[in-house]
């Protein structure tokens, strides 16, 4: 009996040891562990200097196992290029068996695999979003009227301080859902708060630690762990959007839409029973994912962007003289004012840049064989994009180390924008919403560096730029001394 048992155990772990082999001519990397793979290589906490280490040891193109799954790495902007770009439908798939999909049950448009069902719904969203405003300027009222709101809550703190995260999640919020529901909410409304409130723990669970360990050994997702409330969340998000979609049902009129669902239900009029891959069950999916994408990563860099402005007071105070000086007379910003301030621009995006907010990218996944730098990589790999290695990467920026708004600034002193700012990714799969975070950051920013000074409280020690560490990161949470400006003239 004891000889069958240890017969047993050598096949399990045979096969196991077979799980992990390498493809041939597969990127290197360093050697997994059955069950494990690589997470044993990794800070789980926060893995980018390990992935740093791997791409000075390795390459720029390595390998690590997540459990029994090779997974492939990209690191410096000409890999992700050639990958993303030169070879875009190769690489533009969606791995569909990780904790986030799970949450999403892969519909959606974020997380959705390539196909004729995300193209179809890339297209309709890119086309409804410029419907309702994308670059224009009724979407630029939209959010200077959401502004409005954030300057008044701003006034109730002067000459105090306030921790800006739940303010900057509303108010984000809000914007992208006057789009897609046509409505925004009184910010101490119970319906906001929950939603903000289920984002903002949903967020944390998603990047903790907790995901990473789903991710690698997926045979936990049957037991009674923290990610569990991941889940949980997110069905209360839907009945919460379901209850939203019905009432827009009820009070629709066909063919005058008001919002993004209103299109979305004329879409499912117009097309009937055609086989398509519309249906009222992947709305619900549709608008959480990009509900939640709108909240979350413009929030996050809007938290970032306070932090470096608060401790870089010679940045502020420079970004400020210049708004003054653009804006004299004026009762308002406008986007188009972007093009009169080059160093305030240059001071969002290199916000952006040291914001990091995705810095993985989403993951991709290959949809066919093919080569990259020539290593091998099979139909089905999971391809990540190192996305904060182009953003710091050396021979790329002036600076690539520190916060500094010259990476974005020519000899002139004109905004330069470098072919490595790739916060939002680049081809296909580029994120939907990056117009409307452009607008939201430089409106934002620029009124409130117009009305307030923010300083750093003086009894709130060394700043730590060290963020949460996450599919999406969030600087830890600070607060801010807000000081009202001169009035403006």
């Amino acid at each position: 009996m004891g000889s069958l048992v240890l017969v047993w155990i050598c096949i399990v772990l045979v096969f196991i040891l077979i799980q992990v082999r390498r493809p041939k001519n597969f990127p290197p990397g360093p050697h997994p562990i059955p069950l494990f793979g690589n997470l044993l290589n990794l800070n789980i906490a926060n893995p980018l200097k390990d992935f740093e280490k791997l791409a000075e040891h390795y390459g720029k193109v390595y390998s690590l196992y997540w459990g029994s799954r090779p997974a492939v790495f990209l690191n410096g902007f000409e890999v992700i290029k050639e990958a993303l770009v030169t070879k875009a439908v190769d690489f533009a798939g969606r791995p569909q068996d990780f904790m986030v999909n799970h949450i999403a049950e892969n519909k959606g448009v974020v997380l959705a695999d390539y196909g004729p069902g995300w193209k179809e719904h890339r297209r309709f969203a890119l086309m409804t979003l410029r419907n309702f405003g994308l670059g224009k300027q009724s979407m630029e009222e939209r959010i200077l009227g959401e502004i409005s709101r954030v300057v008044a809550c701003l006034e109730k703190s002067i000459g105090g301080t306030m921790n800006p995260q739940t303010l900057f999640h509303n108010a984000a919020s809000n914007v992208i859902s006057l789009v897609l529901f046509g409505t925004r909410l009184d910010y101490n409304d119970e319906v906001l708060t929950r939603y903000v409130q289920l984002f903002t723990e949903t967020s944390k669970l998603i990047n903790g630690p907790w995901n990473l360990i789903y991710d690698t050994l997926p045979v936990l997702k049957n037991f009674p762990l923290p990610f569990k409330k991941a889940f949980a969340n997110v069905e209360k998000i839907k009945n919460m959007t379901l209850n939203v979609i019905n009432e827009h049902k009820r009070t629709r009129v066909p063919g005058e839409p008001r919002d993004f669902i209103d299109c979305y239900l004329d879409e499912l009029d117009k097309r009937g029973n055609d086989g398509s891959s519309f249906d009222e069950a992947r709305l619900i999916m549709y608008i959480v994912d990009l509900h939640f994408a709108g909240t979350d990563t413009t929030s996050n860099t809007l938290l970032t962007a306070f932090l470096y402005l608060m401790n870089h007071p010679d940045v502020q105070e420079r970004c400020q003289r210049e708004i003054d000086d653009v804006l004299e007379g004026k009762d308002h910003a406008s986007f188009e004012d972007r093009h009169n301030m080059p160093y305030t621009q240059a001071a969002i995006h290199e916000v952006q840049r040291v914001a990091n907010t995705v810095p993985l990218s989403v993951f991709h996944c290959t949809t066919k064989d093919t080569q990259l730098m020539g290593y091998n990589i099979p139909k089905g790999t999971l391809v990540i994009p190192n996305l904060t290695s182009v953003l710091n990467e050396e021979g790329q920026w002036k600076f690539p180390r520190e916060f500094n708004p010259d990476n974005f600034l020519n000899d002139q002193g004109q905004f330069e924008k470098p072919e490595a700012f790739i916060p939002f990714s680049i081809g296909p799969r580029v994120c939907l919403g990056e117009g409307l975070a452009r607008m939201e950051l430089l409106l934002v920013l620029v009124t409130l560096l117009r009305h307030f000074q923010f300083v750093w409280p003086e009894d709130a020690g060394e700043p730590d730029y060290t963020p949460l560490f996450g599919v999406t990161q969030t600087p830890k949470p600070y607060r801010m001394h807000i000081r009202l400006r001169e009035p403006v003239k």
